[in-house]
């Protein structure tokens, strides 16, 4: 990703279109935030390429409800449409939407002249920012940016104000099954119950254990690391014997030091070293201390 375009997202949504989206002090008195014009809301139509599809009824309804009351105190970003009639959103859908509902005629806007990328990486950091998007819209947003932009997990980390380890984690839950993936966008199991789905053969079994149970993520991330173990379980007891009192000595060491599972099979001919994580943060943390021993 070229310096200049990581440095103009880097400034974040609010630098390129003014500090006008900025929440709205619910104390303060209410104001309209500042604003190109105002345009008719039916000139206004919605980004087919915005990160996020879930808007909940109810949420739009209290918004409505706020809009008829107060007026609509955040102008909504826009673009002329690259159809050439109209404008397109590139922030603001879930406002437009309840404008709508409120029977606003037109609306306040911020104008802005960008091109396709810039459209769709602001409505992804606008999203993301604002805690807008479920995790599968998140992870979605995140590939969309990767495969069409050339971003690294880096650069979106950088960009959007999160760790490396969190736009990894994110990206993972694209490898749940789709069923899996309906249950986290409609909010049945929660991002933390999906990342420990990921790599489970029976993710679908369990997702509807938690639905039903009310299982935590502490339960799952147990019945995933006993899946894990299972293996080493088989084992026979000849082989286990063949484990001296010094290795396992020292396999006990290193857990101790490491902080992680350690596992020693020492053959005639050399061997391996087992070094269990539960998750990449921890394999983040692993990776710091190996290089700085």
């Amino acid at each position: 990703m070229a310096d200049d375009a990581r440095k103009r997202l880097g400034r974040g949504l609010a630098a390129l279109i003014g500090e006008m989206d900025q929440p709205v002090e619910e104390a303060a008195p209410a104001k309209i935030a500042p604003s190109d014009q105002r345009l008719p809301i039916e000139n206004i139509s919605r980004n087919p390429n915005n990160p996020r599809h879930v808007f909940r009824d109810e949420e739009i309804d209290e918004l409505a409800k706020s809009i008829a009351d107060h007026g609509l105190l955040q102008p909504i970003v826009v673009r002329p449409s690259p159809t050439g009639t109209g404008y397109e959103i590139i922030a603001g859908e879930r406002r437009w939407r309840a404008a709508q509902k409120a029977g606003l005629v037109e609306v306040p806007v911020i104008i802005r002249d960008v091109d396709d990328r810039v459209a769709l990486e602001l409505a992804i950091i606008e999203n993301v920012q604002r805690a807008d998007l479920n995790a599968i819209e998140e992870a979605l947003g995140y590939e969309q940016l990767m495969h069409e932009h050339g971003y690294t997990q880096a650069d979106l980390g950088e960009v959007i104000g999160k760790s490396r380890s969190h736009v990894a984690n994110t990206l993972r839950l694209l490898k749940l099954p789709e069923d899996v993936r309906d249950y986290v966008g409609d909010g049945r199991i929660s991002a933390g119950h999906a990342r420990s789905l990921v790599g489970m053969p029976d993710a679908r079994q369990i997702a509807e254990r938690i639905v039903a149970e009310g299982m935590s993520v502490r339960q799952i991330e147990e019945l995933a690391a006993e899946a894990q173990t299972a293996p080493s379980s088989t084992r026979s007891k000849a082989e286990k014997a063949q484990k001296d009192a010094d290795t396992i000595a020292l396999e006990r060491s290193l857990s101790d030091t490491l902080g992680y599972k350690v596992e020693i099979n020492h053959k005639a001919k050399g061997g391996e070293l087992k070094i269990r994580y539960k998750s990449l943060d921890q394999l983040d943390a692993l990776c710091a201390a190996l290089r700085a021993s």
